[in-house]
């Protein structure tokens, strides 16, 4: 009997299981291109802390605050938790269920039915009709799907991993959140040291513009030399307001990131030129792609979708479930706890798909085309952290160059003006030249905070292409 029970079981399965669709397998490509290979530069500066890697302490505050109260950050922070309860969720599926139930009820059936004509019987002969009719119950009861193919399990692993994928999730929150912190607060400063320059441009031209009006006086000049500097004078003036508007807008900007409302934003005084900019290195690829959290949440999610495919493939065969139960019912509740009241039962039953395999057959190849797209997506996130991180490499030496020549044109051309003052007054000069002199200072000066300010973002830029910050 015991034999005929196994060759049953074993038929069913190759019947409900033979079709099963072929699986489409992607294999990830991990392969680094050779010229990425840097191996004496083993060091990375994503090991830095965050808090040793920008030394402002203003900047150091803001992203303290951020890291408490940013309100994306704290999504995640909750998707954390939903993901470790489904953790606990799929482990209990394997476990026993056991449950107590108390059921209390009473029947009143129609006369002119089978069951009424022989409660009428009952009624004809009283001695033998209890007093009290219906059902009363207490027990216990337990079900328990053994996991033979590991369906289970396999789905309680994979949830595990996406637990984790969602871990990198928020550790990539962290890092662009101290990025997108750090690139707006020297943006800020960055405008302060723009509008420092408008303003000693402006005291520049009132001075020039009285001059020329005493030039005027005294007949050297026309009165048009007079309108041309005042409308200068105008123009400088009014790229104060473009200017401060950006400074709200960037203050509310990094307000915004660090969870709060609308508040003045504690800077340094200090001149952006002023500050440092450290050697950038950027470690070998191994530590890439430990360091990437992106990269990291991208593998998890492909063997999470590995595992995925086996729990789908497990659908095919049959479940195997035992349900037992134990407890004491009676029609009358004086009467439920007798001895005799006891009653059990023990089922075991096999169930597997046999003829609309449809919904199975769909969910199964969903499962290979997500593994599919997981891959790629894996592939495609490698891609783009290799490729920003030589994009920013090339950033901060071309930009340091570019520094360079800017800081001498401008010191070029602030020697130009006091030159340019000095051979008008001499009359050797005429005042054109003094305007589009003035005006090419302006510029330069600005262009260079601007250079200065793209060097201190490729800095942020390069330290969260090589996953600083998170840890």
């Amino acid at each position: 009997m015991k034999h005929k029970i196994i060759i049953i079981i074993l038929a069913i399965t190759c019947f409900t299981a033979c079709k099963i669709p072929a699986l489409v397998n992607k294999q990830e490509d991990k392969l680094v291109p050779s010229y990425y290979n840097t191996p004496q530069d083993s060091t990375n500066i994503a090991s830095i802390k965050w808090r040793e890697y920008f030394t402002d302490p203003y900047l150091i505050a803001i992203i303290d605050s951020a890291l408490k109260k940013n309100q994306e950050l704290n999504i995640a922070i909750r998707e954390i938790e939903i993901d470790k309860n489904e953790i606990q969720a799929r482990k209990g599926e394997y476990l026993p269920f056991v449950n107590v139930a108390g059921v209390a009820g009473v029947d009143k059936i129609g006369r002119y039915t089978w069951d009424g004509l022989s409660e009428e019987d009952l009624k004809a002969n009283p001695d033998k009709a209890p007093k009290h009719i219906g059902e009363f119950r207490v027990g216990i009861y337990a079900s328990w799907e053994l996991d033979v193919w590991k369906k289970l399990r396999t789905a309680k692993k994979s949830a595990a991993l996406k637990y984790l994928a969602t871990i990198e999730g928020k550790n990539f929150i962290v890092t662009n959140l101290i990025a997108e912190i750090s690139s707006a607060y020297y943006e800020l400063l960055a405008l302060d040291n723009m509008m420092s320059i408008v303003k000693q441009n402006i005291e520049l031209q009132k001075n020039a513009l009285h001059m020329v009006k005493l030039e005027k006086e005294a007949a050297k000049v026309s009165q048009l030399a007079v309108n041309r500097f005042d409308a200068q004078l105008l123009h400088t003036q009014n790229l104060q307001y473009d200017i401060q508007q950006m400074i709200v807008e960037t203050e509310n900007k990094i307000n915004f990131l660090a969870g709060r409302f609308t508040q003045h934003v504690p800077r340094t005084s200090t001149s952006l030129n002023e500050i440092p900019i450290e050697m950038v290195q950027s470690g070998i690829p191994s530590q890439l792609l430990l360091n990437r959290p992106d990269i990291r949440q991208a593998e998890l999610a492909l063997a999470a979708s590995k595992l995925d495919v086996q729990v789908a493939r497990a659908n095919f065969y049959p479940s195997f479930r035992l349900s037992a139960g134990t407890g004491f019912t009676a029609f009358n509740p004086g009467f439920v706890f007798n001895p005799e009241s006891l009653l059990f039962n023990l089922v075991g039953d096999a169930v597997g798909p046999l003829i609309n395999k449809n919904g199975i057959k769909a969910a199964y190849q969903n499962a290979n085309e997500k593994q599919i797209i997981s891959a790629y997506e894996y592939e495609r996130t490698i891609l783009s952290a290799f490729i920003e991180v030589a994009n920013h490499l090339s950033f901060i030496n071309n930009y340091k160059n570019s520094y360079e020549t800017k800081a001498k044109e401008v010191e070029i051309l602030n020697q130009s003006v006091d030159i340019s003052n000095k051979l008008f007054i001499s009359s050797k000069a005429d005042y054109i030249e003094v305007l589009l002199t003035q005006r090419e200072a302006l510029d330069s000066r600005i262009e260079l905070i601007e250079t200065k300010l793209k060097q201190l973002q490729a800095k942020v830029n390069i330290y969260r292409a090589l996953g600083g910050g998170w840890n």
